[in-house]
């Protein structure tokens, strides 16, 4: 997709003392290559909105309903862009990590979405080295064995394979969305998982809910919707 407009969406509930980060990263850089920037406020009763509109070019839209899926359907109504790229608010995007996205699409006219890795900026170097075991020796080469793969806060989809989706499942309120999204999606054309197109992001939540937590939430549940078509776990606590 040559001259493609990109919309970049980011979810936020209560992410007042991240979301001016998130966005001051993505502005520089990303040298003014975004279409749009939009937040949605998803119900946060903190300063979320005000610290977003601090920022110019930037676009805040309020959905009430509460859940990450809505707050990305929401996104996806609301943009205007070719291509919908979704990071999260507590994200640091790294310089050229744009230029990635417009490469892959221009090039490739079957890719229907892309994705890559998390780096944790802000926890230990074992921590670090235990998701690297994860991503090589678990995430890999369960991506090849499967041939999708997303992760939520670094993603990048065409509007019109979401279109013919439907958008996105709301019926499902965190684990195993990201796994919906890439199994959907790879009806429509290919999910391109490339570990060199990673994303900066806090260990806040990791730090919270312990690492082999997240292990097992994100494993069973990836497995689960590739199987079953639905993830296993039902509810969601906000580690934060």
């Amino acid at each position: 997709m040559n001259n493609a407009k990109i919309s970049l969406i980011i979810c936020a509930y209560n992410e007042e003392k991240y979301i001016g980060d998130c966005l001051d990263f993505a502005i520089k850089n990303s040298s003014g290559k975004f279409f749009e920037i939009i937040v949605v406020d998803n119900v946060s009763t903190d300063n979320t909105s005000m610290e977003a509109l601090k920022r110019p070019g930037v676009r805040v839209v309020r959905e009430e309903r509460k859940g990450l899926t809505r707050a990305r359907q929401r996104g996806f109504m609301e943009a205007r862009g070719d291509i919908l790229a979704y990071i999260d608010a507590d994200t640091r995007m790294p310089n050229g990590w744009v230029d990635i996205l417009i490469e892959q699409f221009a090039k490739n006219k079957n890719l229907a979405c892309l994705s890559g890795p998390y780096i944790y900026h802000d926890i230990s170097k074992f921590k670090q080295f235990l998701i690297k075991i994860y991503w090589y020796f678990f995430a890999m080469p369960m991506y090849w064995i499967v041939g999708y793969m997303v992760v939520g806060g670094n993603f990048a989809i065409k509007k019109k394979v979401l279109e013919k989706m439907n958008g996105f499942d709301t019926d499902i309120e965190f684990y195993g969305e990201d796994t919906n999204i890439a199994r959907r999606a790879s009806h429509f054309g290919k999910v391109k998982f490339m570990p060199s197109n990673y994303m900066y992001t806090s260990g806040r939540r990791l730090e919270n809910q312990g690492i082999m937590h997240m292990f097992r939430e994100y494993g069973q549940n990836f497995l689960s919707e590739v199987l079953f078509k639905k993830p296993v776990t039902k509810d969601y606590k906000d580690f934060r």
